[in-house]
């Protein structure tokens, strides 16, 4: 009998909950890693919006420092425990990276700029955390390995095998192989499942926070993961300039209303990356929310980052802004090239139209 594809997926999805909240946990590194591996699926995504085969063990360290590292700035006065006895090894060592900088409160891309060598340093030492602990360890259930995400080519043993990780992490080469290969379908899957999955790890991810810090959740929440902590307003002029002072979306005359809007939206995938950004009047930003824009707008986002490319990279350098255009454009990829054609996509204010897989293959492939 066939397999029903979409049946397939949800029974994934089903099952990956269930190993969420079956699994046996003393840190937030579950969350972490999971969440990093949709990321790198998005981003590493092909030009026909497919996901990845495997990731290696430093994509996703580099990721996990990513995702945690607003979560080491203070909130009310401390910084919160994600763990149950001491600090979690993993945020320990970014708190200690972003005490080493002039100023602790600057966007990481401007930190691993400032200091490469500690960068470097901190990435390996996550990378070493994540293939000794959570790796290993996620998929284990009552004693037992349940293969659902990955397979990698080591087992909680690997601590003996500390200086062989050490030699492939140092020349890229030697006998410790860093991927993460996922089972069939899986990135295909998480992929799909993103815009479900994130939220509800989001979510779990806040309760164990809230729990292990005796605080409210839905606070926590927009601290862990809201937009609202991204200060926009150093690239908005020159985003204003580049859209010659027009919305993105209407073209009407924007001024002192322009609000900096991500075109992939922030729900969908958190991207502060120059190429996501544009300006928006307030009330097509309003409208838009979180919902993911029709071809045109899409089109002519690919065609603005392509043709101002360089005056993206150079608005970026002059206000220390991040930006990784080729992830950015992976996670449109992934997003619109699957996109079944019933899908509403909007247009501008009330107005939606079905998606149109043609046209949007034609756009971003």
């Amino acid at each position: 009998m066939a397999v029903d594809p979409a049946r397939d997926v949800i029974a994934f999805g089903e099952r990956l909950l269930a190993l969420l909240d079956q699994g046996s946990f003393v840190a937030t590194y579950k969350y972490a890693v999971l969440v990093g591996l949709m990321d790198l699926c998005l981003e590493k995504a092909d030009r026909h919006g497919v996901a990845p085969d495997s990731v290696t063990t430093r994509q996703l360290a580099e990721k996990v420092i990513e995702l945690y590292w607003p979560q080491t700035a203070e909130f009310r006065g401390r910084t919160l425990k994600q763990n149950s006895g001491r600090q979690a090894r993993i945020l320990s060592g970014i708190i200690a990276f972003r005490e080493a900088l002039p100023d602790p409160s600057v966007p990481l891309q401007r930190a691993r700029r400032e200091a490469p060598a500690r960068f470097e340093r901190l990435a390996r030492d996550v990378e070493w955390t994540l293939i000794l602990m959570p790796l290993p360890r996620l998929q284990v259930v009552g004693g037992h390995t349940v293969s659902l995400v990955y397979e990698i080519g080591w087992d909680v043993s690997i601590e003996r095998s500390r200086r062989e990780v050490r030699e492939q992490q140092r020349t890229g080469r030697g006998s410790f192989d860093n991927q993460i290969r996922f089972l069939p379908s899986v990135g295909d899957h998480l992929v799909k499942l993103n815009g479900l999955l994130r939220p509800l790890i989001h979510r779990a991810w806040t309760a164990m926070v809230a729990q292990l810090n005796d605080l409210d959740e839905s606070r926590l929440e927009r601290f862990l993961f809201g937009v609202d902590r991204v200060q926009l307003a150093a690239v908005r002029p020159g985003l204003t300039d580049l859209q010659h002072g027009r919305c993105f979306y209407c073209q009407s005359r924007v001024l002192r209303d322009a609000e900096v809007d991500h075109f992939i939206p922030w729900a969908r995938y958190p991207d502060n990356g120059i190429e996501n950004l544009v300006v928006a009047d307030k009330r097509c930003n309003a409208a838009k929310r979180d919902f993911l824009a029709a071809a045109p707008h899409v089109g002519n986002w690919r065609r603005r980052n392509e043709s101002r490319l360089t005056a993206l990279a150079e608005l970026a350098r002059e206000a220390e802004w991040e930006r990784h255009p080729e992830d950015t454009l992976g996670v449109a990829r992934s997003l619109y090239l699957r996109l079944p054609a019933v899908t509403r996509l909007w247009c501008g204010g009330t107005e939606f139209a079905n998606a149109d897989p043609a046209r949007l293959r034609e756009i971003l492939g």
